[in-house]
């Protein structure tokens, strides 16, 4: 895969399709990504199967390739809005807070994700602008 000029390295965020936050977080990177330097693809879907080991495309999580690292969980959710550059960087002060209590908080928002947030029976289909977006992978 190449990257665009405005982008020196390789940045997926790979998503729960069915998640109504899942698929608030990937339009929320979206919008904020104006360097145009993250990719996104849902677990389920080819780029998974190329890019990830079996068992993180089975999770409902958010998993994140940056420059052949995988992140899962609390790191990914962190790490991506970091890269976002500007304010966004400061989500990285969360990364010291140890894995096990950030990862505690992200389970528990997990378990209850869908009630608080809804779901879908798949991933929700992009609009006219968004499928025009090279970001977005299948």
């Amino acid at each position: 895969m190449s990257s665009s000029p405005q982008s020196s390295r390789l940045a997926i965020v790979f998503y729960d399709g069915d998640c109504g936050l899942c698929n608030r977080f990937v339009l929320f990177l979206l919008k904020r990504d104006h360097r145009k330097s993250f990719r996104f693809a849902p677990l389920t879907g080819k780029m998974a199967q190329q890019w990830l080991e079996a068992e993180d495309r089975q999770g409902e999580t958010v998993i994140y390739l940056d420059s052949g690292n995988v992140y899962r969980r609390s790191d990914a959710a962190l790490r991506a809005i970091r890269n976002l550059g500007g304010v966004w960087k400061l989500a990285g002060v969360f990364l010291g807070v140890p894995r096990p209590i950030r990862d505690a908080v992200y389970d528990f928002v997990a378990r209850h994700r869908r009630r608080w947030f809804g779901g879908a029976e798949a991933c929700p289909l992009p609009t006219a602008s968004q499928r025009r977006d090279e970001r977005l992978l299948g």
